[in-house]
């Protein structure tokens, strides 16, 4: 079910914590949204429990999840998933805008480039 690529310089816990998200904006979770355990992500993925426990906790910790003692840990709005991978690409998008600024790209050039990006008959001319 997770993916984890360990060339990418992103560390696993954060690997983790962001392919729930994606997952569980996905819908990819059983319909109660629960997720699978601590010891059976570390056993896929051959990573040590105490780098899913921190990817759960930090799940928790942005009330993404929520956790029932000996019940396991729960998507706690599938909403509350997309709304986050929604957050996290605005803040992307952000920065690679201030980047492209930066670099002396002009206001005009990036909204022609939203534009394509958005209009169906403009993606084919580009």
């Amino acid at each position: 079910m997770f993916v984890i690529d360990y060339k990418c310089g992103l560390p696993i816990f954060e690997q983790i914590y962001r392919s729930v998200i994606t997952l569980g904006a996905a819908g990819a979770f059983e319909d109660s949204g629960q997720l699978p355990s601590v010891r059976a992500v570390a056993k896929e993925l051959g990573v040590n429990p105490n780098t899913v426990q921190k990817a759960y906790s930090m799940l928790e910790r942005d009330g993404l999840i929520h956790s029932l003692p000996g019940k396991g840990s729960f998507l706690s709005k599938p909403q509350a998933a997309m709304d986050k991978r929604r957050s996290n690409a605005l803040d992307m998008a952000a920065n690679a805008m201030r980047e492209a600024i930066s670099c002396g790209i002009t206001r005009e050039e990036l909204i022609e480039l939203l534009s394509g990006l958005t209009d169906p008959e403009k993606e084919g001319n580009s």
